[in-house]
């Protein structure tokens, strides 16, 4: 086990030992706000897009959400004629950046998420490290009402118009400290200066999201041989992303009670060999997952061993759709 998983762990556990990281929450916390004053006194420049942007991140490290979140919006965006584009750093991806995202990219070259999100919505989309030059790139092929960045809420260098932070009451904040004690990117404070819209089953304010869980689908299905999702069977619940904690109750409220869970790190690059058990029993994974999983079966047409993809959909309170409506208003977008 990697040194980024022990630690995962014991963030998810709370660990009393994690207290000996705090000389370097401290150095962390120190960096972090002097970079941050750094941008808000003018030293370091900002740049403002020619168009309005909106960012979707979080305050905490793994998986909050964000992406089907993301997804959601884009449809709900699309639907009423606002053109939108999507920026993100496409962190997985080796580039060359800035680089634009269509259906044929590949994950190893722009990241899992990106291809995810193109495939989910077919939005305008460009990945890269530099902000500014993914916005440049993307405007210079699309007329776009509206940018939305893939994460990116500690990246000062780039003014935005709309945060809207996920924070996963499932979750929650853990021990509330910085990194590396804790899983905190920012200071909770943070919540008070965006829009937050809790990803709970049971939320506490109005602003709410959920995960809706759809059928199960086979990634490597046989040609004219008709597959069914059973639960009653032995999984391998393979997964790399940020929480997969959060994969194995989705698994459970399906009914599935026989799973062995096997966990990478977050945007793992999988190998054939990751996939090799003893048995012939199935495997299930998140869609996230199957967008790395399929290129490499298609290098591997020898393997046989059913990958079953379990879907999810961001379920949005109308209060979220309400208050979009409200903020794009305010910054001069309506439905065409």
């Amino acid at each position: 086990m990697s040194i980024a998983q022990v630690i995962q762990n014991a963030w998810n556990k709370q660990s009393k030992w994690l207290i000996v990281l705090r000389p370097l929450s401290l150095l962390y916390r120190l960096g972090f706000s002097l970079n941050k004053a750094l941008y808000q006194r003018g030293i370091k420049p900002i740049y403002t897009a020619p168009v309005p942007v909106m960012v979707i991140g979080n305050i905490t490290v793994g998986g909050s959400g964000k992406t089907p979140l993301l997804i959601q919006l884009v449809k709900y965006l699309q639907q009423k004629n606002i053109r939108v584009g999507v920026i993100s750093r496409g962190y997985g991806g080796k580039g060359p950046f800035p680089a634009s995202v269509n259906l044929d990219s590949e994950p190893n070259e722009v990241g899992d998420e990106p291809c995810l999100i193109v495939q989910s919505t077919s939005v305008p989309m460009v990945v890269g490290g530099q902000r500014q030059k993914s916005i440049e790139l993307l405007l210079s092929q699309h007329q776009l009402d509206l940018i939305i960045s893939d994460d990116g809420l500690q990246h000062w260098a780039l003014d935005r118009q709309l945060e809207w932070i996920v924070l996963d009451n499932n979750r929650g904040l853990g021990n509330q400290k910085l990194l590396p004690e804790g899983f905190l990117r920012e200071p909770v404070a943070r919540l008070c200066s965006g829009t937050v819209i809790e990803h709970a089953e049971q939320p506490s304010s109005n602003l709410y999201m959920q995960l809706q869980v759809a059928a199960p689908y086979l990634l490597n299905p046989v040609e004219d041989q008709v597959e069914y999702f059973a639960t009653d069977l032995n999984y391998y619940a393979v997964v790399g992303i940020g929480f997969p904690q959060r994969f194995y109750k989705t698994l459970e409220s399906m009914g599935l009670k026989h799973f062995q869970c096997h966990e990478f790190p977050d945007h793992y690059d999988y190998q054939i060999d990751d996939l090799q058990f003893e048995d012939s029993n199935p495997i299930i994974t998140t869609e996230k997952d199957a967008v790395k999983l399929l290129p490499l079966l298609k290098q591997h047409p020898e393997f046989s061993r059913e990958i079953w993809v379990v879907p999810v959909e961001a379920v949005l309170s109308s209060a979220c759709y309400d208050l979009l409506d409200q903020q794009l208003a305010k910054l001069g977008i309506v439905n065409t």
